[in-house]
């Protein structure tokens, strides 16, 4: 989450105020609150039920909306698709705000790098905790834990360094796919593949399941205990995600630098239009041509494809909120951006536990009917904020 390395201290806590993102003036970055607020919005919502809706009214807008709210199957992508990228490039955002506030505390630099070391490892373990045995590295907290440090070190660097690191990984982590041998015809049995997910040609080295990073996984997670042995994860996500991956949280840092640094906010707010829209130019491109955009093992045109569109979605926020200073609609969005830890372990496990006392409280009628799931996602939300305000109201947010 973003707000992760914005916070000092070591592990999960509950402190009386979080490290506030602060622009060069000294005052509040709330356009990051909000960005922040509006992704976990978006997860706590879970569709606003239009996913069920779209199955009861297959041709209507209903459809179209709920789309969105579904991971793409293999290829391109939806809004839903950016969620993680979006989580992945706010901790990169969050960095040199964190590094300079406890530069001006008096942290060394030194202790700084030990405290990356632990908070990189109590997001790892946290997310294996939250995922179980099935999915051990695939969370979001986790990917981000692995790949922390390395990010952490690019800190304060010269964008020529940052874009050259970032266009290795992404160079490298292409090349890795594209020199291991080409799945066989048999994968598609092998792995239960529908239509479309063995792909033909030189894209076939980004098959579903049938690639370097899903051998890899055969490899690592049968070291571990297993009930039966370990063939694939549902969906296709690889643990080597966090590799590519950290090209968004590169971008994040780089952004983060922009809106520290004393340009005036119309040049930051150029900045961010820009590369986004050079980085989108870039994933659509390669997704044409040599690679194709897949979210699910975060290929490097997808970083780019969802590093363009995640650096427009903070300039669309800091052009509202502080440039134009229109401020007071964000309000919600704060509430939940400022304890979004929080709010992310709550998506993980309150939902069934709040419909089951609501049903046995209210009846198990309030979420039936056509809009029952509408009724139902929007309840689970609006219980999750008023918990997040009490804990604003107290100045109390969780943190690593």
């Amino acid at each position: 989450m973003a707000t992760i390395p914005a916070m000092p201290a070591p592990a999960v806590s509950v402190s009386p105020g979080p490290a506030p993102a602060r622009d060069p003036a000294g005052g509040r970055l709330m356009s990051l609150d909000a960005y922040r607020g509006f992704i976990v919005f978006i997860l706590a919502s879970a569709g606003f039920g239009t996913v069920q809706l779209a199955r009861t009214f297959p041709d209507s807008a209903w459809a179209v909306a709920g789309r969105q709210f579904v991971h793409t199957a293999w290829e391109w992508g939806v809004f839903w698709d950016l969620i993680m990228p979006s989580f992945m490039f706010m901790v990169g955002v969050a960095m040199p705000l964190s590094f300079a506030r406890r530069q001006r505390e008096g942290d060394p630099w030194s202790r700084q790098l030990g405290h990356a070391f632990v908070r990189a490892g109590v997001l790892i373990v946290l997310g294996m905790v939250l995922m179980g045995q099935h999915a051990r590295f695939l969370n979001v907290l986790t990917q981000i834990g692995l790949g922390y440090v390395f990010v952490f070190l690019l800190l304060n660097r010269p964008f020529r360094t940052q874009l050259a690191v970032t266009a290795a990984i992404l160079a490298g982590y292409w090349l890795l796919f594209a020199l291991y041998p080409l799945p066989g015809p048999e994968a598609a049995a092998r792995y239960g593949l529908k239509p479309g997910e063995l792909l033909e040609g030189f894209r076939g080295h980004w098959s579903k399941h049938a690639n370097i990073a899903g051998d890899f996984d055969r490899w690592l997670l049968n070291l571990f205990p297993q009930d039966k042995p370990f063939v694939t994860y549902v969906g296709g996500v690889q643990t080597l995600n966090f590799i590519p991956s950290m090209a968004n949280m590169i971008l994040g840092v780089m952004s983060g630098q922009v809106l520290m640094s004393a340009r005036p906010g119309s040049a930051k707010l150029r900045w961010l239009l820009v590369a986004g829209g050079i980085c989108l130019a870039l994933g659509v491109g390669l997704g044409l041509t040599v690679n194709p955009v897949v979210k699910k093992i975060w290929t490097p045109s997808f970083a780019l494809y969802s590093g363009g569109w995640t650096l427009w979605m903070l300039a669309a926020f800091y052009w509202i909120i502080d440039l134009r200073g229109w401020r007071a609609w964000a309000f919600p969005l704060v509430v939940f951006g400022m304890n979004s830890l929080a709010v992310y372990i709550m998506t993980l496990l309150w939902p069934a536990w709040i419909v089951k006392v609501l049903k046995t409280q209210f009846g198990s009628q309030l979420f039936t009917g056509t809009y029952g799931p509408v009724w139902e996602k929007l309840s689970v939300l609006g219980l999750m904020w008023l918990f997040c305000w009490w804990l604003y109201r107290r100045k109390l947010f969780f943190r690593i």
